[in-house]
């Protein structure tokens, strides 16, 4: 079961949402709120899996709401105002719902979210020495990740792109470096503060720079000596 909670100011469409809420037999209604901060409020105290909010509200909008949680649950929007949809989805809600609401369009939703949900429940295999691929969350997918295949991981503050060997368009993955070094196996090694190399598809290895497949990346000074003990056990 998914537990969820219903956000709306307005006593009709809340009534209307946790009807609907009622049909879906993979959800359980845990809270009706009229406003953020009695949202919040269940949030601290229940395992919250799913939040249906509405946008304009007195106080705190459901924007503010979504964009102040620190560990956020899924999240569909209900609204009766087209224009926030673009922001609705640059937060990774699951789908933004325009009022009044089909039922159709509204399981659709729930089942996107079901989706998400049980991906998400889903074990990462064991991450060993002796394992050559790994699943990597991408949104509202995993994806297999097999560790022969990647050229090298650059980094984008709070996201990878994994480049890898035949030229697939590279995707693009919330994943911290540390958790590359720790996780994945030894052969990978970082020789840029934005950069994570397979070691395997190195062609050649300059004062500044390491060529990985075609591709030249820079080299930066705080990793030569590592790079330079991998050339030197090679000889």
């Amino acid at each position: 079961m998914i537990n969820c909670i219903a956000v709306d100011d307005e006593p009709l469409a809340l009534s209307l949402l946790a009807d609907n809420i009622s049909k879906i037999g993979f959800l359980r209604l845990k809270a009706s709120c009229d406003d953020a901060l009695s949202a919040n409020r269940v949030l601290q105290t229940d395992a919250i899996d799913l939040v249906f909010i509405d946008i304009q509200m007195p106080g705190i909008t459901g924007i503010q709401f979504i964009k102040s949680l620190v560990k956020k649950p899924m999240v569909i929007i209900v609204s009766a105002y087209k224009q926030y949809a673009l922001e609705g989805f640059e937060l990774d809600v699951v789908d933004y719902l325009v009022k009044p609401v089909s039922l159709d369009r509204f399981m659709k939703a729930c089942n996107k979210a079901k989706e998400l949900f049980e991906l998400r429940s889903l074990k990462e295999e064991p991450m060993v020495n002796s394992t050559d691929y790994t699943f990597l969350n991408a949104g509202y997918s995993f994806l297999k990740t097999i560790f022969s295949d990647v050229l090298y991981v650059e980094g984008l503050r709070d996201y990878v792109k994994i480049h890898f060997t035949d030229n697939r368009k590279p995707p693009v993955i919330r994943l911290s470096f540390k958790t590359i070094e720790e996780k994945w196996p030894s052969y990978f090694m970082r020789i840029h503060k934005s950069f994570i190399v397979n070691t395997k598809q190195i062609a050649t290895v300059s004062k500044t720079s390491v060529v990985v497949g075609e591709q030249e990346l820079p080299l930066g000074e705080a990793y030569r000596q590592s790079i330079a003990k991998l050339v030197q056990g090679g000889r």
